[in-house]
């Protein structure tokens, strides 16, 4: 698969033509919203906590660590990035993902695109094919996974309307969408979403290429090309990268293209070198009352509750787990 000419990019032009609109946002409310209070959670009309308040006195099962075989580390010079996997949506992107880390695969490539409000991506920069690197044990050819039944997905839904799917909410947390009638859920093209690029046959993705969402939430690429994580630490080193000046945000200069030193799994790092994160859970009463507090703000700057919170709004907190 090449990525320095547009005609073998993230997605065919014709698609990336379509991804510039912004999502249509629901219709709200003329006045003043009544909060709904969170399930679990008793309201309080004088002072709701908020967010930080709530996180404060959040106890050790509200949270979750990070598992070592599911986390990927891209490190650049300014930093590490830190990627959780979700096999649960893309088992088989993501057992290849692990081979290609495992066998370093992306050591000394490169980031090779940023286009402003839409996306990073990474990848081998080489135009000729007879001179790519090499995949290694991992597989050359993986079915789509843009989808997977909902069967036995556990998912905690938002009480808002979506355009662009019938429920939207979170499963072991990652924002999701799903369709009832179909019985298909799928992962949500998220700021911080991290995707594996595709030619034009939905069945032409190795893994090998890699994007990261760093812009307006394009929701119109779900369900069109396959979500294998979301980056929990690290997004500030890849937004803040210069944009790229060729077509779809290319680098048109070797020299442009930001060196990636590794990209490793955390279980193959020693234990004293990984990063100790926490991720708030998503099925807990604590997470409906951190959602709450974002749907309807009641700190003393906000006059008009907006009653409203759209799924790539919602906050997925982290921290670094208590010694």
């Amino acid at each position: 698969m090449r990525i320095a000419t547009p005609s073998a990019c993230l997605l065919s032009a014709c698609l990336l033509s379509a991804c510039l609109l912004p999502a249509c946002a629901p219709a709200r409310a003329a006045g003043p919203v009544t909060p709904r209070p969170a399930d679990g959670v008793a309201p309080n009309a004088d002072k709701p906590k908020s967010m930080q308040e709530l996180l404060d006195a959040s106890q050790p099962s509200d949270w979750r660590r990070l598992d070592p075989a599911n986390t990927l580390y891209l490190q650049l010079a300014s930093g590490r990035v830190v990627i959780e996997l979700a096999p649960a949506f893309a088992p088989a992107h993501v057992a290849n993902i692990r081979t290609l880390a495992h066998e370093h695969y992306w050591d000394g490539l490169s980031i090779n695109r940023s286009q402003d409000n839409f996306v990073v991506q990474w990848g081998d920069p080489t135009e000729e094919d007879k001179d790519r690197r090499s995949l290694g044990t991992a597989k050359a050819h993986l079915p789509a996974e843009f989808t997977r039944s909902s069967t036995g997905v556990p998912f905690e839904r938002l009480p808002d309307s979506d355009g662009w799917a019938p429920e939207v909410g979170f499963s072991d947390g990652f924002p999701v969408a799903r369709d009832p009638q179909q019985g298909s859920t799928w992962l949500a093209h998220c700021y911080g979403a991290v995707g594996a690029g595709r030619d034009m046959a939905a069945d032409s993705s190795n893994g090998s290429e890699l994007y990261v969402v760093d812009g307006q939430s394009p929701r119109q690429l779900d369900r069109n090309i396959t979500v294998v994580g979301r980056v929990v630490q690290g997004m500030e080193l890849l937004s803040t990268l210069p944009r790229g000046t060729g077509p779809l945000g290319f680098y048109e200069k070797a020299a442009q293209r930001v060196p990636i030193q590794s990209i490793a799994l955390a279980s193959d790092v020693p234990a004293a070198q990984r990063t100790a994160l926490q991720v708030l859970r998503t099925d807990t009463p604590l997470f409906r009352a951190v959602v709450e507090s974002r749907r309807n703000r009641r700190d003393d700057w906000y006059k008009v509750p907006a009653g409203h919170i759209d799924l790539c709004n919602v906050p997925l907190p982290t921290r670094l787990a208590p010694k």
